[in-house]
């Protein structure tokens, strides 16, 4: 079955339901306009409909692998994740200061939502983009913020969050992933990471990892938890990707649906990174 937007339907929750009237009353969120918003639901609905809705079944049967270490993606899912970063779409609801639209949350969630809808193994590329973009906004340098947020927000790089260890699932706390300081601000993060959405792909030029692992006598428990910016190709002086860091992709899950995305097995060998917000305040950054 073709897919449909549910325009009529996110506008009624729009002006009757969630009040977005109030939120269009505050000083930050005043140009978002009914017009406005209507407008960005049609022409994401179109992008739904016309461009990922096609790629559900792609993925399914032609869906990820890895090969030599990188992951190709399904047939058309670069060019279908070209779509969405040039529009803006990964963006929606970040700083303006760093190309992203300013939109309330609410608005990207309906987006996210027909997204979801079209082509879910899809969608879950921006998706990881956006928690770490918003993490970032709120925890990281104004250094890191520089260079990575445009870069995120483009679609030129892709963004991950790292979590889950064999021996650490819903318990988290439990995780053993280690980073040790390499005395010029930065740090060697070693372990395993896996249900990885999107660890890998052939489109962005480079993936940042945003991983949780623990510093030299850090407590037990999540109270010890720091969390690391990761990137598979390191920085270079223009901020562009450079040298390979010591990660790697080990294997992809075998999973019952969404073939068209990734989820990797992530090793990390002293890989470089870069502590984003407090030691120990690792769980309250990744989850902001």
């Amino acid at each position: 079955m073709p897919y449909r937007a549910p325009l009529d339907e996110y506008n009624f929750l729009f002006d009757h339901v969630v009040g977005l009237d109030k939120v269009r009353q505050t000083d930050r969120f005043e140009d978002a306009s009914d017009d406005l918003t209507r407008a960005i639901l049609t022409e994401a609905g179109k992008l739904c409909e016309e461009v990922m809705a096609p790629l559900q079944r792609a993925g399914d049967m032609t869906p990820s692998y890895l090969e030599n270490g990188v992951v190709r993606t399904a047939d058309g899912y670069a060019d279908g994740f070209k779509a969405i970063a040039e529009g803006g779409w990964i963006g929606m609801s970040a700083n303006p200061e760093f190309g992203g639209m300013g939109l309330p949350m609410t608005v990207t969630t309906a987006v996210n939502e027909m997204m979801s809808a079209a082509c879910l193994s899809l969608q879950l590329a921006p998706l990881m983009s956006q928690g770490q973009i918003e993490a970032l906004e709120h925890h990281a340098s104004d250094a890191i913020k520089d260079i990575y947020l445009p870069k995120l927000i483009s679609g030129e790089w892709t963004g991950t969050m790292n979590l889950t260890e064999p021996q650490a699932g819903s318990d988290v706390g439990a995780l053993s992933s280690k980073a040790e300081e390499n005395g010029d601000g930065t740090y060697r993060v070693s372990g395993q990471k896996i249900y990885i959405s999107w660890g890998d792909n052939d489109f962005a030029s480079n993936i940042c990892h945003l991983v949780l692992a623990r510093l030299p006598g850090a407590p037990a428990g999540t109270k010890g938890i720091s969390l690391f910016l990761v990137p598979k190709y390191l920085p270079d002086e223009n901020g562009e990707a450079g040298v390979a860091n010591s990660l790697k992709v080990v294997s992809l899950e075998h999973k019952m649906g969404l073939h068209g995305s990734p989820t990797c097995v992530m090793q990390y060998d002293e890989a470089k990174g870069w502590l984003v917000g407090p030691e120990g305040g690792g769980m309250a950054a990744m989850f902001t």
